[in-house]
């Protein structure tokens, strides 16, 4: 009898292991995957840089087109707007179609976008459409890119990355639209110096368009890597788009972080899109506008690196997201009373810096929290859901009263719910 169990005791310890190598022999990573990761970078630039070309220098942009400074807003405000719409359609596409079809997708899209713009200024254009109806057309087209782009770093970080550079891939891939923000804050004010030089800024932010265009079109062969690389990838997209949204209506953790992050992507669409036109009406320059959404992003991409890293080690997502949500609250509060200030440069550069740092961490982490707290609903339509709750509100000092609360709320209402990466538990557990 004794002999029997021990049988049997050695049988069970035989599949284990057995079970143990064949994961191990079935998972895979390829080094295919940081190109991947590449073109998002530059696309997610390319975009951003569309998007907020003409907000550093509004002024000049009124002058050259002739128009008013509302028209000028709309043609960063139109991202917004298609946003809403268009996500949910986005995070459909991403897990149903794919990953490669989208990216491709959203780089024709953001270059067809950008050659429009530069149409718009030609002579032999009809009347009708030069100038800003054949502009704000082509402001539109890359607004439809821009969902696509935005949506894409937790799908490439939960299909093509192993869990321990999840976190990472999701951060650099994440952290390159605000790059883009600050090469649009440098280089639109560098390029334009009078209004005559708005040709030449819509030819330059053509280039970088065309050439991710190619590297999306001719690099990417493979919607999924031919071997998963963890087991949760292969319960990616588990749940049907229609299901998933249902589930995700119902999930308490979720929808807490949804609020907040949400009024969170409202008041950084305000602040980049606005910046210039709150600062110079107290008598700011636009060099020192800028400096501010350059120092803006610049401490936000620091702040993102280094705590993307700690989480990718100790997976600490919710204790870090807890902290950066209340200081970037705070750092707001901040921003909005020292900008109503004159003569006080250094102290708005300074807030602006701390608001970057606090604000931006947030975004790759939450994003990857919404996917741990409602995995297995599909990357896309977890992190599009959140994404479209941001552009709804748009009155930034509408969101700057209403976040503090919820952020007090944040820590009391989410638990401990990474079900992804705490022993990726099969769906429905």
């Amino acid at each position: 009898m004794q002999e029997d169990e021990l049988d049997c005791d050695n049988v069970r310890l035989v599949a284990e292991v057995n079970e143990d190598l064949t994961k191990l022999l079935n998972y895979k990573v390829y080094k295919r995957r940081w190109f991947i990761l590449l073109v998002i970078c530059i696309l997610n630039s390319s975009n951003a840089m569309l998007w907020l070309s003409f907000a550093p220098v509004a002024d000049q942009t009124a002058k050259y087109f002739e128009l008013s400074l509302d028209q000028v807003n709309w043609l960063s405000l139109i991202f917004l707007v298609v946003a809403i719409p268009v996500g949910f359609g986005t995070t459909w596409m991403l897990d149903t179609l794919g990953l490669r079809t989208s990216l491709i997708l959203s780089s024709w899209l953001n270059m067809t976008g950008s050659i429009l713009r530069f149409l718009s200024i030609l002579d032999n254009i009809p009347v009708g459409l030069r100038n800003y109806p054949l502009l704000m057309a082509g402001q539109t087209l890359c607004a439809l890119a821009q969902p696509l782009v935005l949506l894409s770093p937790t799908k490439l970080a939960a299909i093509w990355f192993p869990e321990n550079q999840r976190a990472t891939a999701n951060m650099i891939a994440s952290m390159s639209n605000p790059l883009g923000i600050l090469f649009a804050n440098i280089f639109s004010p560098m390029i334009v110096g009078s209004k005559e030089k708005i040709p030449q800024l819509l030819g330059i932010y053509t280039i970088p368009a065309a050439i991710v265009c190619l590297l999306a079109t001719v690099g990417i062969r493979n919607r999924v890597p031919p071997t998963p690389p963890s087991n949760s990838a292969l319960a990616s997209s588990s749940e049907p788009f229609l299901a998933g949204v249902k589930l995700l209506v119902r999930n308490k953790p979720y929808m807490i972080l949804l609020t907040c992050f949400g009024a969170g992507i409202g008041i950084f669409t305000s602040f980049s899109t606005l910046l210039q036109q709150i600062l110079c009406v107290k008598g700011y320059s636009n060099d020192l506008a800028g400096l501010c959404g350059a120092l803006f992003v610049v401490f936000g991409i620091l702040g993102a690196f280094l705590l993307g890293l700690y989480v990718d080690r100790t997976k600490k997502f919710i204790e870090v997201t807890k902290i950066s949500f209340c200081l970037a609250a705070l750092a707001s509060i901040a921003f909005a009373v020292v900008s109503q200030m004159r003569i006080q440069g250094i102290a708005v550069a300074v807030v602006s810096s701390l608001f970057g740092m606090f604000g931006f961490a947030i975004y790759p982490i939450s994003m990857e929290l919404a996917v741990e707290c409602s995995y297995p609903i599909g990357e896309a339509t977890s992190a599009g859901l959140i994404f479209i709750s941001g552009p709804n509100p748009c009155d930034g000092s509408f969101l700057l009263c209403w976040r503090l609360p919820f952020c007090d709320l944040f820590p009391h209402g989410i638990q401990k719910t990474q079900r992804r990466s705490s022993g990726n538990q099969q769906p429905g557990h």
